[in-house]
């Protein structure tokens, strides 16, 4: 089977195309709302994920006035919680990135040029003209600040896709052959063991830093790794012994932790 990311701004027909190729593949469609699901289903709380809406720091704090770094860490452990079963059409928020040395993993990009990207905002949004400009470039520059910020990248880079497809010469329908018949090449490998393994590990460690941060402790302070299924390894100090406690308590109560080897030093008064 397939895993396959799409991408594409506003106007373009992207979810469109997603929804079709999934449905045509049979693969599980992971939008916005399928993705909040995922994240509840993987323990966390509503609260913590008030929308993976791609925005750049100064958003974040406006609109949900939460850490960029405890989003990043929810998102990335989502993404790579549902990439484990190695199929599934993922739409946007950095998959494209966060899968990038996954040979399995095929990457689309849905592009269009600007007047025609407006027309289908008209259409769809029932705005005007100019309405729907603002709207396109005010996602675009939202999209593209979220992708500096969060994996120094351009979002429009062709280097990060295996296909980049133009929907106002293919049309939506189009454009879905185009990736269903992509699929069907011998070059277009299934997720190995070894890489379903690795997102798994992955996962874990974004969601164990994430149970971190929301308890207010700092990545200057810890580290974690996953080397194996279930065991996580943390490095790191607190400046009280209570503090350590706390910390391992947090990682404790993490899905899918079974084994916890502490690695943290507690500092000496006055620090070292």
């Amino acid at each position: 089977m397939s895993l396959i990311t799409i991408s594409g701004g506003a106007g373009c027909g992207a979810e469109k195309i997603a929804r079709l190729v999934a449905e045509s593949a049979k693969l599980d469609l992971y939008d916005d709302q399928r993705l909040q699901q995922e994240a509840a289903n993987m323990g966390i709380k509503s609260e913590d994920l008030k929308g993976l809406d791609e925005k750049a720091p100064g958003f974040f704090d406006v609109l949900r006035g939460r850490n960029p770094e405890l989003y990043l860490d929810v998102m990335e452990s989502v993404i790579y919680e549902v990439s484990r079963s190695g199929q599934g059409v993922i739409m946007g928020h950095g998959s494209q990135f966060l899968l990038r040395d996954f040979g399995c993993a095929f990457h689309v990009l849905i592009h269009a040029s600007e007047p025609y990207r407006v027309n289908q905002i008209v259409d769809q949004q029932k705005l005007s003209s100019k309405a729907a400009e603002k709207m396109m470039n005010k996602t675009d520059h939202e999209r593209r600040g979220f992708m500096r910020f969060a994996f120094h990248m351009d979002w429009n880079d062709p280097s990060l896709y295996d296909l980049v497809i133009n929907t106002e010469k293919f049309g939506v329908e189009g454009a879905a052959k185009l990736i269903l018949d992509a699929l069907k090449s011998q070059a277009i490998q299934e997720c190995s063991l070894n890489a379903l393994e690795s997102m798994e590990r992955m996962s874990l460690v974004k969601k164990v830093e994430a149970a971190l941060l929301k308890e207010q402790f700092s990545f200057t302070q810890f580290h974690v790794e996953v080397p194996e299924k279930g065991t996580v390894q943390i490095y790191g100090y607190t400046s009280t012994a209570e503090d350590k406690k706390r910390m391992l308590a947090v990682v404790k109560k993490v899905a899918g932790v079974a084994e916890i080897v502490d690695e943290l030093s507690v500092l000496p008064p006055g620090g070292y």
